[in-house]
């Protein structure tokens, strides 16, 4: 989505060519407008907004640096519904969050992502499988919460939703957790049934969020049920799932315009570390190409340890870096989420994010064959690169299906990054990365 509108964006901006010109600024608008209806934005959202930039536009003056300063006010002041925060947690624990939503807008996915969110935040997190009317929904959670750790409170011979969330509360209060969070039932539509056991779980638990979970690839009817799902069940915010995977992530404009509803969270792929927090600042500097550094830097510090980040800096410094640190750098990567959205975090890189395709290091071919290769290795042979020679390449190739020549090519890419780590962590780290981001220095990897 953020590809999408950003080359829009870009374009829009880039009809102003001279100062003073209204015929230009007339064609940006243009381009404006267009860009956002395909977005699937309301259409009397997208007319207040083109209507507003171009009389801030005037006032301050045509040109590029006014109408883009007023499209970055404008859309942040859209995105902005009272309430635009992270999670909320009561006084008292544990906090409370109830999840609703419609059939396949990502809901049970997104309770797991959300319950990673808060344990990267050292919160001590319950999961409660309420969704006794999808088949499989259960079992679903099950696999879950057990590939990625955490607690799962269920019960497979009670068939009344209401009970299980009450047992469940039991149960975070004497195991002193900090969140409950409850997936419900979802519907293909709504209705009264769906209504009445979501008000009844609600009434049960007096829950402090009400997440209502919404599909953004579904665009104005994404509003429309969040429109009725606040009416009845006064919903605290909204997470969108999907919102990577289309243009049609406009849906985040109509839902904090036209509903006033304050958006909490956003899906940004299919990984379990893939949900941010919604902040509108920072998803318009995205929208504009400006990146984010400011989420990449949350994200990265919630998974990172920081003494194991210094012992890792210190054994790069001596040259000391081996496989076995390889591998604890891909499992930490892994948590990190979909790496295609960090690169498109970073100043100037989302141009290059919109080409690639999804980054999925667990399904990556090559990452696979690396992990064999090093599955192979003895334990000194991974501590110690450099007792490598002909014959025992040749082993790892035959242990792990593939040939010396892949061996060798991984073994002289391993080198090679060692060595440019090392240089980075010198003195003139910095500067040698920032001459090699700017074309300056074609990086000469040391012999």
């Amino acid at each position: 989505m953020f590809e999408a509108l950003t080359d829009s964006f870009k374009s829009a901006i880039n009809k102003i060519r001279f100062a003073d010109d209204e015929k230009s600024l007339k064609k940006a608008l243009d381009t404006l407008k267009k860009s956002l209806l395909k977005a699937d934005v309301h259409h009397k959202v997208v007319r207040d907004l083109v209507k507003t930039i171009e009389i801030e536009t005037k006032q301050a003056g045509i040109g590029k640096e006014s109408f883009l300063r007023s499209m970055k006010d404008n859309l942040t002041e859209i995105l902005t519904a009272p309430g635009n925060q992270g999670f909320i947690f009561a006084s008292k624990p544990p906090t409370v969050a109830l999840m609703c939503g419609l059939q396949g807008s990502g809901k049970t996915t997104t309770t797991v992502k959300l319950a990673n969110y808060l344990k990267t935040k050292q919160k001590k997190v319950l999961i409660a499988a309420c969704d006794l009317q999808r088949l499989a929904a259960v079992e679903q959670l099950k696999q879950l919460c057990e590939q990625n750790e955490m607690d799962l409170f269920f019960n497979d011979s009670e068939s009344d939703p209401v009970k299980i969330a009450k047992e469940a509360l039991a149960k975070a209060k004497s195991g002193l957790y900090d969140v409950l969070i409850v997936d419900t039932a979802g519907r293909l539509a709504i209705d009264q049934e769906l209504m009445e056991e979501l008000q009844d779980i609600k009434k049960s638990l007096n829950p402090d969020e009400v997440f209502y979970v919404a599909d953004s690839l579904t665009g104005q009817d994404a509003v429309r049920s969040a429109a009725t799902f606040n009416e009845l069940m006064e919903i605290s915010g909204v997470i969108l799932t999907k919102y990577d995977g289309d243009s049609k992530g406009g849906v985040a404009l109509g839902i904090a315009k036209q509903l006033n509803i304050p958006l909490r969270f956003i899906g940004m792929g299919e990984k379990v570390g893939d949900l941010e927090q919604f902040l509108p600042d920072r998803i318009v500097t995205r929208l504009m190409g400006e990146g984010d550094l400011l989420t990449l830097a949350e994200k990265t510090v919630g998974v990172i340890d920081e003494k194991e980040a210094k012992k890792l800096t210190s054994k790069i410094k001596k040259g000391q870096f081996n496989f076995n640190d390889f591998l604890d750098q891909l499992e930490s990567m892994k948590k990190l989420g979909n790496l295609k959205s960090l690169i498109g975090m970073i100043p100037g890189m989302s141009g290059m994010a919109g080409k690639l395709k999804d980054m999925d290091l667990e399904n990556n071919v090559e990452v696979t064959r690396m992990k064999a290769m090093i599955s192979s290795m003895t334990k000194k042979e991974r501590e110690l690169p450099s007792l490598l020679n002909n014959a025992r390449k040749k082993r790892i190739a035959n242990g792990a299906g593939l040939s010396q020549l892949e061996v060798n090519r991984f073994l002289k890419q391993f080198k090679n990054a060692a060595k440019m780590a090392k240089k980075f962590s010198g003195k003139n780290g910095m500067k040698d990365l920032e001459n090699l981001m700017s074309g300056q220095d074609r990086m000469q990897i040391p012999r």
